[in-house]
C-alpha cells in the first residue's frame, strides 16, 4: 500500500475473515472423523462379527483369531501403556457401512446447495449467502451429541444438514474473490483465503483429540460450535460485497480497486442469464474434471485419514490427531509460499495464467499421486508413511492456485456458478470415498484393502492431470461477455483479443 495508506487494507482483513470462515467450516467438517474413532465401540462390533460368523456356520478359526488380533494391520508401537491406550471405545456400535453412511451424509446436503448459492450470491449478497452458510454449520454441529444419543439416523439429518448449509460457501467466495481480489495478487489472495480448508484441518485434528481424550466425544462438538460464534460477529462487522460499498475502507485503497479493477472483467450483480455455451467449453471442462478428480484424492486425504492411522498404523486417539494434523500444516505453509512465488514469477513476465494454472494442478496431482502409492509400500513403516501423507497432503496445495482459481480467469462475471457447478460435480466423491472406504475395509482393516484404496486415489489423480493439461486456459472466454446489458438488449461482446486490437486500430 502505498504512502498514505491504510495500515491494514480492508482486503487482507477480507481474505483472514473467509479463510478463518473456511476454517470453521472444514473444522466442523471433519471434527466428526476424529470423533468417531472413539464414538464407536469396537470391541462390541467385534463381538458382534464372531457372533455372525458362528451363526452362519464360519467356523474358520484363523479368521477369528485375526479379527481379535488382526495379523494383517500393523502391530502396536508398543507393549506397554500406549497399547492399551490404543483401544478406546465409545458408546455406539456403528459397523464400517454405517460409519461411512454418516461420514458421507454431510456431502448429500453439500451438493444440492452449490448452484442455487452460487447464482443468489451473483445477483443478490454474497456476504449473507457465506454468513447463513457457517452459522447453520455451528448451530447442527452444537446438536450433534444430542442427535447421536438418538440415532445414527438422527446425525444423518444433522450431518445432511450442515451440508447443505456449507454447500454455498464456495461459490459465494468465488464471487466476492472477483471483488476483492486485485489481478496482481490474485494468486496470493486467493491461495490464502482457500488455505482456510486446510487451516481448518490443521486445528480442528488435533483439538478435537485432545478434547475428545481429556472431556469426552461430546465436547467436540459443543467447544468448537461455540467458539464459531465468534466469528459470526465479525464477518457482519468488518466485511461487505465489494470495495464500493464498504463504509470504512481507505480512500486509497478504493483507488486502488477502481483504477486496477478497469476492464478485468468483474462487472457486480445482476448477470441473470447465464451463458449456457460454456458447458461445451473445453477450460470449463477441465475444471470440473480436475475438481472432481482432486477432490477423491482430497477427501480421502481428509475424512479417512485418522482411519487409516487407527486401523493400520495403530496410533491411539491423541498421536492420532496430532499426526493426522502435520500434513494440513504443511499444506497451509506451502500454499503461502507457493503462491507468493507465482505471483511474482507473473509480474516479471516469465509465465503466462495458463502456465501458472496447469503447472499448479500438476503439482496438486501428480506429487500426490506418486505419494499415494509410496504409502501402499512403506506398509507398517509409520516414518515412512507419516513423511508420505505428509507430503502428499502439502502438494495438493497446488489446487489452490490450479483449477480452483480458473474460473475467475475464463469467466469472472459467471465465477460463482461456475464454481457451483464444478463443485456440485466435485462433491460426488465426498460420499463415494466414505462409502467406497467402508465397503472395502468391512471387518478386513489390512494393509491389502487399503493398497487397492489408495492405488485407484493415485489413478484418478492422474486422469486429473491428463485431462487438464491438454484442454486448460488461463485467458477470459468470449462468452464471459455475453449477457443481457443495462438497455435489455443483448451485449455479445468481443474477446479481450478482439477488444485490443480495435483499441489499436481506433488510436
Amino acid at each position: 500500500m502505498a504512502e498514505g495508506g491504510p495500515c491494514i487494507p480492508s482486503r487482507y482483513v477480507f481474505t483472514a475473515l473467509v479463510s478463518i470462515g473456511l476454517a470453521i467450516i472444514y473444522g466442523l467438517k471433519v471434527n466428526l472423523s476424529v470423533a468417531i474413532v472413539v464414538m464407536i465401540n469396537s470391541t462390541e462390533l467385534a463381538i458382534m462379527k464372531l457372533a455372525s460368523d458362528d451363526h452362519h456356520g464360519d467356523h474358520h478359526g484363523s479368521n477369528e483369531s485375526s479379527f481379535a488380533n488382526p495379523e494383517f494391520a500393523c502391530p502396536a508401537p508398543d507393549s506397554g501403556a500406549n497399547a492399551t491406550a490404543a483401544v478406546q471405545d465409545g458408546p455406539f456400535a456403528w459397523s464400517e457401512p454405517t460409519q461411512g453412511l454418516v461420514l458421507g451424509a454431510y456431502f448429500w446436503g453439500y451438493i444440492l446447495t452449490q448452484i442455487p448459492g452460487g447464482r443468489v450470491a451473483e445477483m443478490f449478497s454474497a456476504k449473507w449467502v457465506i454468513w447463513g452458510s457457517v452459522l447453520v454449520n455451528v448451530v447442527f454441529t452444537i446438536l450433534t451429541p444430542v442427535a447421536a444419543n438418538i440415532s445414527y439416523i438422527a446425525v444423518l439429518v444433522v450431518r445432511f444438514i450442515e451440508g447443505l448449509g456449507a454447500g454455498v460457501s464456495l461459490p459465494a467466495i468465488h464471487v466476492m474473490l472477483t471483488k476483492w481480489a486485485l489481478p496482481q495478487e490474485r494468486n496470493m489472495i486467493s491461495s490464502l483465503a482457500y488455505a482456510g480448508m486446510a487451516l481448518g484441518t490443521v486445528i480442528s485434528l488435533p483439538f478435537s483429540g485432545i478434547l475428545a481424550d481429556q472431556l469426552g466425544w461430546e465436547a467436540v462438538f459443543y467447544v468448537q460450535g461455540g467458539l464459531a460464534m465468534i466469528w459470526c460477529v465479525l464477518w457482519l462487522v468488518f466485511v461487505y460485497d465489494s470495495p464500493q460499498a464498504h463504509p470504512r475502507i481507505h480512500p486509497a485503497e478504493l483507488e486502488l480497486f477502481e483504477s486496477c479493477m478497469q476492464g478485468d472483467g468483474g462487472h457486480g450483480h445482476g448477470h441473470s442469464n447465464f451463458p449456457w455455451k460454456a458447458l461445451t467449453s473445453g477450460p470449463f471442462w477441465a475444471i470440473l474434471i480436475a475438481h472432481t478428480c482432486n477432490n477423491f484424492g482430497w477427501y480421502m486425504l481428509l475424512v479417512e485419514l485418522p482411519t487409516y492411522m487407527k486401523h493400520i498404523l495403530r496410533f491411539n486417539i491423541s498421536e492420532n490427531a496430532l499426526l493426522s494434523a502435520v500434513p494440513y500444516l504443511s499444506l497451509w505453509i506451502f500454499s503461502v509460499i507457493w503462491s507468493n512465488r507465482l505471483d511474482w514469477a507473473k509480474s516479471k513476465g516469465w509465465i503466462s495464467t495458463t502456465t501458472v494454472r496447469k503447472l499448479s494442478t500438476a503439482v496438486g496431482s501428480l506429487l500426490p499421486a506418486l505419494c499415494f502409492i509410496g504409502v501402499s509400500f512403506a506398509g507398517c513403516d509409520r516414518q515412512a508413511a507419516v513423511a508420505l501423507m505428509t507430503l502428499g497432503t502439502m502438494f495438493i496445495a497446488g489446487m489452490y492456485c490450479g483449477f480452483l482459481s480458473n474460473h475467475i480467469d475464463i469467466a469472472p462475471n459467471y465465477a460463482g456458478t461456475l464454481m457451483a457447478l464444478t463443485n456440485t460435480a466435485a462433491t460426488i466423491p465426498g460420499f463415494i470415498v466414505p462409502v467406497f472406504v467402508g465397503e472395502m475395509t468391512h471387518g478386513n482393516q489390512s494393509l491389502g484393502q487399503w493398497q487397492i484404496i489408495f492405488f485407484t486415489t493415485s489413478a484418478i489423480l492422474l486422469v486429473e492431470l491428463i485431462v487438464y493439461s491438454l484442454l486448460a486456459s488461463g485467458e477470459e472466454q468470449s462468452w464471459n461477455r455475453t449477457y443481457s446489458g443495462a438497455d435489455g438488449k443483448n451485449a455479445a461482446h468481443l474477446s479481450p483479443e478482439e477488444e485490443k486490437l480495435n483499441k489499436t486500430t481506433r488510436a
